[in-house]
């Protein structure tokens, strides 16, 4: 429904998150009454339920109105987190129509530019397991804090990979929102912020820096383990049991498919090894158990399998030609 704002505390509120519109009517005016019944119409809309609508007495709240040049109405204002992006005059339903659905595609197009760019900084941040983002390189600094953070992991023979703010502008700038970290140099172990130069240098110090890196050349070497384990065999299930005995449920449900398709797969008893038990649901970003994988990549868990089963696609996929 379409919300009558009653206060100036509301309306802050209402115009503070998101997209929303905001129509300055009155009540004695006939194309008031016929936009807000256009309003009442539009908020059914499937297509408009991201966007928040409301209407506003204009006479009410004269402050207001001053404020956004509100002379004559209906008028219709839209706000993007409190920020006015667009304005229209009159009673105008196809027009209001068009207004409302360009705010919503340069949002889209917004969000999904956020999200894309979010994609590789979580890319470039896991693309090592130590990785520092700093001026310059591990073999060219190009600033004093950057010279001594490099000094200091080579002191202790880290081995790390960098990367160079300086050749890319968006990375340079968007990082420090994502990691809501506000200067560089920035230093990664296993994808988790450290910090910057002077908590490394702290934990340097205190002696738990060195703890860090052994924590990631433990991880490091569990996930070479893993790796190993689901290239075992080009079909390869890790389970509750094993082919013979399975020990739950779902463990038994994905056996029994499995062993219908004919095709020749391997088993790991997940109950047999707490490390690969917890490390794997990590390593796969896969938070429960069954896990298939076909040839070293994840197919996923026992509703996958039966969605495989019934869409006729099981067998090509677990042959690898999907």
């Amino acid at each position: 429904m379409v919300t009558s704002i009653t206060s100036d505390t509301e309306f802050d509120a209402f115009k503070s998150n998101g997209l929303s519109v905001i129509h300055f009517y009155a009540d004695w005016s006939e194309p008031c009454q016929h936009m807000n019944n256009i309003l009442e119409d539009l908020v059914l809309e499937n297509e408009f339920q991201s966007i928040k609508i409301a209407k506003c007495l204009a006479e009410d709240f004269a402050e207001i109105s001053l404020k956004y040049n509100v002379s004559a109405v209906p008028k219709f204002i839209m706000f993007r987190n409190g920020v006015q992006v667009d304005v229209l005059d009159g009673a105008d339903p196809i027009q209001l129509n068009k207004k409302i659905q360009a705010l919503l595609t340069k949002s889209e197009k917004t969000d999904q530019k956020v999200e894309d760019i979010n994609l590789r900084l979580k890319s470039l941040i896991n693309s090592a397991p130590i990785m520092l983002f700093m001026k310059g390189s591990k073999s060219e600094p190009k600033c004093k804090f950057s010279t001594a953070i490099v000094n200091l992991l080579n002191n202790i023979n880290a081995e790390f990979s960098t990367f160079d703010i300086l050749q890319d502008q968006v990375v340079r700038e968007k990082l420090k929102t994502y990691s809501n970290w506000p200067t560089y140099p920035q230093l990664y172990i296993n994808g988790e912020l450290i910090g910057g130069l002077d908590i490394v240098k702290e934990l340097k110090e205190n002696g738990e820096l060195d703890n860090l890196l052994k924590v990631e050349s433990s991880k490091t070497n569990l996930n070479d383990r893993l790796k190993l384990l689901i290239h075992k065999a080009d079909v390869m299930a890790f389970i509750k049991g094993n082919k013979q005995v399975a020990r739950c449920g779902f463990s038994n449900q994905l056996i029994q498919i499995l062993n219908q398709t004919g095709i020749d797969y391997e088993t790991f008893d997940i109950l047999s090894d707490e490390e690969v038990r917890q490390g794997l649901k990590v390593y796969s970003d896969w938070p429960t158990y069954p896990q298939v994988y076909v040839k070293g990549s994840l197919i996923g868990g026992l509703d996958i399998i039966k969605e495989l089963k019934e869409g006729g696609e099981l067998i090509a996929t677990l042959k690898g030609e999907l």
